[in-house]
This record gives C-alpha cells, sequence and structure tokens, in this order.
C-alpha cells in the first residue's frame, strides 16, 4: 500500500473551521475504491496543525487519486487557508491494514 502522513499548518483564522472546510475533499477521497483511510487530526502541540494520515490500496489507486477532480478541487481551493505548503512522508509498504503494536498489546 501507499501510506501517506501530510502536516498541514492552517492559518490561525481557519483552524477551528478546517474539519468543514476539507470536508468535502475528505468525503470524495473515502469514497474512492482504492482508498483505504483519509483521517485528520488535530495536534495536540499546536492547534493551528492539522495530520492527515492516508493510504492507498497501490500505486495505481494513489495516481487516480492525485488524478481525480476533488483532488485538483482541493489544489485550487485549500491553498488559502493554509499557512504553508504541507510537509508529507510517502512510502510504499507491504501490507494492506493496520498492524498492532505488540507491545502495547491489550490483555484482558
Amino acid at each position: 500500500m501507499i501510506f501517506i502522513t501530510a502536516k498541514f499548518r492552517v492559518l490561525p483564522e481557519h483552524a477551528d473551521a478546517w474539519p468543514s472546510i476539507a470536508a468535502g475533499f475528505t468525503s470524495a477521497t473515502r469514497a474512492e475504491p482504492g482508498c483505504l483511510w483519509f483521517d485528520w487530526s488535530r495536534s495536540l502541540a499546536d492547534p493551528n496543525e492539522y495530520v492527515l494520515v492516508e493510504a492507498f490500496r497501490d500505486g495505481d489507486a494513489g495516481a487516480a487519486h492525485v488524478g481525480s477532480e476533488h483532488f485538483k478541487e482541493a489544489q485550487r481551493t485549500l491553498p488559502q487557508y493554509l499557512a504553508e505548503t504541507p510537509r508529507i512522508v510517502n512510502a510504499t509498504v507491504p501490507q494492506d491494514d493496520w498492524s498492532e503494536l505488540g507491545e502495547l498489546a491489550v490483555r484482558r
């Protein structure tokens, strides 16, 4: 799978509204057949920063995402709410879901 983590620093005046601002892009991406997950979290250290964790089935699914109309729309509309270009880590990993963190195994 293609595993991506991106940090979005949002302008302070738009930080609280970011989930609503990105809602259309988020729902359209989650509906893509090759999208495994597309999850936003707000940083505990910086309230103006959102972290996006996303995964796509394979390179073809990732390419379909980048070529989609909703991605192009996001390229046109989302930058106006950002303080800087998002930062990204992008890797191909040989799995198709989350693995368990064995070091913190829950045993009941």
